[in-house]
């Protein structure tokens, strides 16, 4: 089983970016996933889950600025970021859990993408 994020890089504050995963290795149909993010020094935290049923929620800090999605047919989970901010740098992660509902800690996640690194410049 594996997760491949992709779509990380370097934009302006004001800019936007698109990260996508790909799962591979079984199907992600009846599991939540989620997009969680990592800056230097702080906990990983929830940025935005969606449900096996495709129910959504996200960060209070980027409510309004970032849309998580999911493909069931191609296996993937994508994350639109819009306005984006020089807070938002961080690494971003994919996960999946073993569950339909999305959980709020990394901890109830099972399986883990490599990580892609988003720079917003200021």
């Amino acid at each position: 089983v594996q997760l491949q994020a992709s779509g990380g890089g370097l934009v302006q504050a004001g800019g936007s970016l698109s990260l996508s995963c790909a799962a591979s290795g079984r199907t992600f149909r009846w599991s939540a996933m989620g997009w969680f993010r990592q800056a230097p020094g702080k906990e990983r935290e929830l940025v935005a889950g969606i449900t096996s049923g495709g129910s959504t929620n996200y960060a209070d800090s980027v409510k309004g600025r970032f849309t998580i999605s999911r493909d069931n047919a191609k296996n993937t989970v994508s994350l639109q970021m819009n306005s984006l901010k020089p807070e938002d740098t961080a690494v971003y992660y994919c996960a999946a859990r073993d569950a339909p509902l999305i959980g709020s800690t990394w901890s109830l996640y099972n399986y883990w993408g490599q990580g892609t690194l988003v720079t917003v410049s200021s």
